[in-house]
């Protein structure tokens, strides 16, 4: 079968020719029809990921398909069920093998460039904003890189729990894919005084922050006393230090957050979570946004439009 990834880590990825994998006990094997891509993805190549399976690696940790085989003595969706997975690696190829487990039925109405732009970026912003933050109505909320993959599902959820929603983006088109998912006021990141600007208009209880660095900084300084900050990420390549004593000034908590670890100590957490979103987008209530999709043949091009930043909430590869 032909995939997309590496064969050693901070390699380029290239075309992968590999042989149909078999699915063993407990698996299930996924015909893919398309695979989200993450910011992790670009980790995953340098090997800075927090998983490091064994190269060659398929890249992609959201395929979207029907289940093909299950393996020997597996419980799972039934063969031909309507499936997205969350996987460490293995969305980039025609075919994958993957835990039954981690295989969520989906439904006949969502289509498949959805539901594998779906999964890790509604569920991040849902844990963050609801298990996390404790974010309630009427809170300010502030988010960080609001026109990327999980930042514009923060702005979109956190509308729906009933925040006030400042969204921080750079440059006019981000903003306005802000504004469409509902942010209440919008701050352009590329000359903004995001303290001051924040500030002005009252300042945050909860920060959403996939980027860190500076923008962290001015974001810890615009944020109300007992406020929460909840770390996502750090796409600007800058990891923020953080002083203990202005944490207890202020009283102010900065809660980490990394989605993928609840399978290991509370998977039931994450199921539900994302039991509820898959409702909500049933009822309309939710609309992923795909800025591009690309074929298989192009998924180099797919990755650096993230490496670059040049798309806005989700880039999707279609098989």
């Amino acid at each position: 079968m032909e995939a997309f990834g590496i064969r050693a880590y901070g390699e380029a990825p290239q075309r992968l020719d590999l042989p149909m994998p078999e699915p063993g006990p407990g698996e299930a094997r996924v015909r893919i029809a398309a695979c989200g891509l993450n910011f992790a993805d670009l980790l995953m190549i340098d090997g800075k990921y927090q998983e490091r399976p064994e190269p060659p690696v398929t890249l992609g940790m959201e395929p979207a398909g029907w289940v093909d085989a299950l393996g020997p003595d597996t419980d799972g969706p039934p063969v031909g069920t309507r499936v997205v997975v969350y996987a460490n690696a293995g969305g980039l190829g025609e075919y994958g093998c993957f835990p039954a487990a981690r295989c969520l039925p989906i439904p006949d109405a969502m289509p498949f460039d959805h539901a594998a732009a779906f999964q890790i970026a509604y569920g991040t912003s849902h844990l963050a904003l609801d298990h996390k933050a404790r974010l309630q109505p009427g809170e300010t909320l502030l988010v960080l890189g609001a026109a990327g993959g999980v930042g514009l599902t923060a702005v979109e959820i956190g509308k729906r729990m009933g925040a006030r929603v400042i969204a921080c983006a750079r440059g006019a088109d981000k903003l306005d894919a802000a504004r469409a998912a509902g942010a209440d006021h919008l701050i352009d990141s590329t000359d903004a005084d995001l303290r001051a600007e924040v500030k002005a208009l009252g300042g945050a209880e909860v920060v959403y922050d996939p980027v860190g660095g500076d923008q962290f900084d001015a974001a810890f300084r615009a944020t109300n006393p007992d406020g929460r900050i909840v770390v996502i990420g750090f796409a600007s390549g800058k990891v923020p230090q953080i002083a203990a004593n202005h944490l207890l000034v202020k009283n102010i908590s900065v809660i980490g957050h990394y989605w993928g670890g609840y399978l290991k100590f509370r998977p039931e957490i994450l199921t539900g979570s994302l039991e509820t979103l898959i409702g909500w987008y049933a009822e309309g209530g939710l609309r992923p946004h795909v800025s591009h999709r690309l074929p298989l043949a192009r998924a180099g091009e797919a990755l650096e439009l993230l490496r670059s930043r040049q798309s806005t909430g989700k880039v999707v590869v279609t098989l």
